[in-house]
């Protein structure tokens, strides 16, 4: 698995920077990833808007701040994500946030479909489902844990709505994005936190 990882962090980028290739594909009407479509472009478009917006008002309460400044390890926090993908827009500027508060973290991000060894090691029920948060040891880059594709409760309420109507359809997507905007990235926070102290 070393190798694996070794070769995702050299394909990394930092948030920024990951959000700037999303950027020029779009100007090209390009979306991230190995697939080109016009709906792929048009949620790039979508996220892209709403990580600027959740890059300035994601909060992340004291209490949890507090855990982040006191780890006691060096961590890597490495994100497989794809410009288009509505979860990542929702749960990349909340883990950015929370990055930035330790010195203990160095968040780096890749896209899926140019790191296809690494997703495969972490798929979710045999799909390749993202975002995933990949936490390594930063001196030995073991693999320490993971998270994602969503929060427990929103993966319910989407294994709910497939129960309920036999398919994830567009009226899914909005009521999954009407949680994210309610939930205000607390879950999100709860779990990948409960994972660190877990760890230390």
């Amino acid at each position: 698995m070393t190798p694996i990882v070794e070769t995702s962090l050299a394909n990394s980028h930092s948030y920024t920077e990951y959000k700037n290739v999303v950027s020029a594909l779009l100007k090209e009407g390009k979306a991230t990833g190995n697939e080109q479509s016009e709906d792929l472009t048009h949620y790039s478009e979508l996220n892209e808007t709403r990580m600027n917006r959740l890059d300035k008002t994601i909060l992340i309460p004291d209490e949890n701040i507090q855990i982040v400044k006191q780890l006691k390890r060096d961590y890597i926090w490495l994100v497989i994500s794809e410009g288009w993908c509505g979860d990542a827009a929702q749960i990349l500027p909340v883990i950015n946030k929370m990055a930035q508060y330790s010195e203990k973290i160095e968040l780096k991000l890749v896209f899926r479909d140019e790191n296809e060894d690494l997703i495969n090691l972490f798929l979710t029920h045999g799909t390749k489902s993202i975002p995933k948060l990949i936490i390594l040891d930063k001196n030995t880059l073991e693999v320490l844990g993971d998270f994602g594709p969503r929060p427990t409760q929103a993966r319910q309420l989407i294994i709910d709505y497939k129960a309920k109507h036999g398919i994830v359809d567009e009226q899914a997507k909005t009521d999954l994005q009407l949680w994210y905007l309610h939930d205000k990235g607390l879950s999100t926070q709860k779990e990948i936190l409960d994972l660190m102290v877990n760890l230390e």
